[in-house]
């Protein structure tokens, strides 16, 4: 088994171990591989002695002038790591156990491929210091109230409305000797983005749509977010990429159609490739239509002239079809950081001091199992019906509380 000698140095199978367990071409992409090379970094940091605070010396025999190989692993090792993620007082106890899973899945594999004799990290004496995990998955609790939801889009609903009149005026304005066209531009550009946030913050509230499924995620090429190709307003769908690695059928509520719709009419996508939501991000944007327009052949001074015509690049963008990028899943949360901050609306959550995205699809599965059970709202979540009693067990907790009281009323009399 050549290359898979006790003197290997564990480094030396990140790279191909992070691209078995990626996404994409080449195994580049996916959140998951992104997390597991921290991790995997931060592990062989702590074994080499570059973690752990004072006296930690690392795996390695105090003789040995080399890297952490295999041959220092054994389940003495991996349980010396659980003991010092759980010593770590900044992380919580199930998030010590979502670090650990990540090394301990490495060793899994490890022992497949033949560097290990067995798999040290799920051992029980190995896992033994791991705080008990209880239940719950880091930032993944948030769930938009009815208060919450009703206040934010109110308030987007609003500032699109009152942008677009804006913009209306300037239009009237066009046999105005006073009229000035770079105004018209800048009240079109922000008409356009406030429909986009008011479009974005219905579909997130309203669809249950992963935000991942919607948007550009950098680290997975797949996820390149939604165009105007997947959706028919007409028919009320949408068609997004699943987390399950298929493209799928979404439905799109009736709340979500006036804004989709009169954002499209604003925005005015010159062909239905261009991503419903595009990024705004000047730099961005800048880079874009520069090096497009380079590749059409025109010199740099008349690229510059020709940006000095538009207010905003995305516009010049929209005028020459110039796609842009869509917003990635980070920008959607800067959106939503910002939207929340602009409101009174109260946000009590350990994590997130706003309306974060998967609050949305949260939220709007509360209501689909308080409506309609658990078995329409796991199709509607896209999810298994299992996982969305589990996920939502709080309310048939309470609903069998009821049944229990009702249960004590009629034969105890309570």
């Amino acid at each position: 088994m050549a290359g898979r000698a006790p003197s290997t140095p564990l480094d030396e199978t990140f790279d191909r171990y992070l691209r078995d367990k990626g996404k994409g071409r080449g195994g580049e992409g996916g959140n998951y591989r992104r997390n597991a090379a921290r991790e995997l970094d931060r592990f062989r940091e702590w074994a080499a002695g570059d973690r752990g605070g004072d006296g930690w010396d690392g795996v390695t025999p105090a003789d040995a002038e080399r890297d952490p190989a295999f041959a220092d692993l054994d389940e003495r090792v991996f349980r010396e790591y659980a003991r010092h993620l759980a010593g770590d007082r900044g992380l919580k106890q199930n998030t010590v156990g979502t670090y650990y899973a990540y090394v301990s899945a490495w060793c899994g594999w490890c022992v497949n491929e033949g560097y290990l004799e067995a798999h040290y990290a799920q051992r029980a004496s190995a896992m033994a210091p791991l705080p008990d995990d209880d239940g719950r998955k880091p930032g993944d609790q948030q769930a938009w109230t009815a208060e919450q939801r009703h206040a934010l889009t109110r308030h987007v609903d609003e500032r699109a409305r009152e942008a677009v009149e804006r913009f209306a005026g300037q239009r009237s304005r066009t046999a105005d000797p006073e009229y000035d066209r770079t105004d018209r531009q800048r009240a079109r550009y922000e008409a356009i983005s406030a429909a986009r946030d008011r479009a974005l913050v219905f579909v997130l509230a309203y669809t249950a749509v992963r935000v991942g499924e919607l948007l550009r995620d950098p680290d997975d090429p797949r996820r390149r977010g939604v165009r105007w190709e997947d959706l028919d307003l007409d028919d009320g769908r949408m068609t997004v990429y699943r987390k399950k690695q298929q493209w799928d059928a979404t439905g799109l509520p009736d709340p979500v159609h006036r804004p989709l719709a009169t954002y499209r009419r604003l925005l005015d996508p010159p062909s239905d490739r261009w991503p419903v939501f595009p990024t705004f991000d000047h730099r961005t944007l800048a880079t874009l239509v520069r090096e497009e327009l380079a590749d059409r052949d025109l010199r740099p001074e008349a690229i510059d002239e020709r940006r000095e015509g538009f207010a905003r690049d995305l516009l010049l963008a929209l005028d020459d079809d110039v796609p842009p990028p869509s917003m990635t899943t980070d920008g959607a949360r800067s959106v939503l950081r910002r939207l929340t901050g602009a409101t009174d609306i109260d946000v009590d959550h350990p994590k997130h001091d706003y309306l974060a995205p998967h609050g949305g699809r949260r939220g709007m599965g509360e209501v689909l199992v308080r409506a309609f059970g658990y078995t329409v709202a796991a199709r509607y979540l896209d999810n298994s019906e299992g996982m969305v009693r589990e996920r939502y067990s709080h309310i048939e907790a309470g609903e069998l509380g009821d049944v229990a009281t009702e249960a004590l009323e009629d034969v105890d009399g309570l």
